[in-house]
C-alpha cells in the first residue's frame, strides 16, 4: 500500500508553470511597424495595410494580410517560448484604423510537421505572389482552413 502511494505522488509532478511574455518582450518581434501587445493570454498583432495595396490587390490582398504574419517563424517562436499563450491574433487595419481582416491561430493548431508548410506558403506568397497570384490564393485557402478569421465587408464582399 505504501509503495502505491509513493508511486502516485512521484507521478504527480508539479505542472509546468505557464509563462506569458511581457509587452517589452513582444516589442519589435514582428519588426518595427506592427503593434504587438498581450491581451489576456492572446498575443495581438496589429498591422497597417496601405490604401494603395488594398486598391491594387482588392479583396485578395485584404484577405491575405493577417496570414503573412500569423504563419511566420515569429508566431511559432511565441508558442515555443511562452507556454501560457493561448493564441496569436493578427489584425490588419486601413489608414483610418478600421479593421480590414483578422485571423486567430489557437495554440496547438499547428505542430512540428505543419509549421514548415505554413511558413513555406508565406514565403512563396511574399516572394512570388505578385507574379504568381496562385501562391497568395493558396495561403488564403490554408489560412481559412486553419485559423479563425473575419473580413471587413468594406473590403471583402460577404465578410467572414
Amino acid at each position: 500500500m505504501l509503495v502505491a502511494a509513493v508511486a502516485t505522488v512521484a507521478a504527480c509532478d508539479s505542472p509546468e508553470e505557464l509563462r506569458l511574455p511581457t509587452n517589452d518582450e513582444l516589442t519589435g518581434l514582428y519588426g518595427e511597424t506592427p503593434s504587438v501587445t498581450l491581451n489576456g493570454n492572446v498575443v495581438d498583432v496589429e498591422v497597417y495595410q496601405s490604401a494603395d495595396q488594398l486598391r491594387r490587390g482588392g479583396a485578395t490582398w485584404a484577405k491575405v494580410g493577417p496570414y503573412i504574419y500569423l504563419f511566420s517563424p515569429q508566431t511559432q517562436d511565441i508558442f515555443e517560448s511562452w507556454s501560457g499563450v493561448g493564441g496569436v491574433r493578427v489584425t490588419t487595419t486601413d489608414g483610418r484604423g478600421r479593421m480590414v481582416s483578422r485571423a486567430m491561430l489557437p495554440r496547438g493548431t499547428l505542430n512540428s510537421l505543419t509549421w514548415p508548410r505554413a511558413i513555406n506558403l508565406v514565403g512563396k506568397a511574399r516572394l512570388e505572389g505578385t507574379r504568381r497570384p496562385s501562391y497568395i490564393l493558396d495561403l488564403i485557402e490554408y489560412g481559412e482552413e486553419t485559423a479563425d478569421f473575419e473580413y471587413s465587408t468594406t473590403y471583402v464582399k460577404g465578410g467572414s
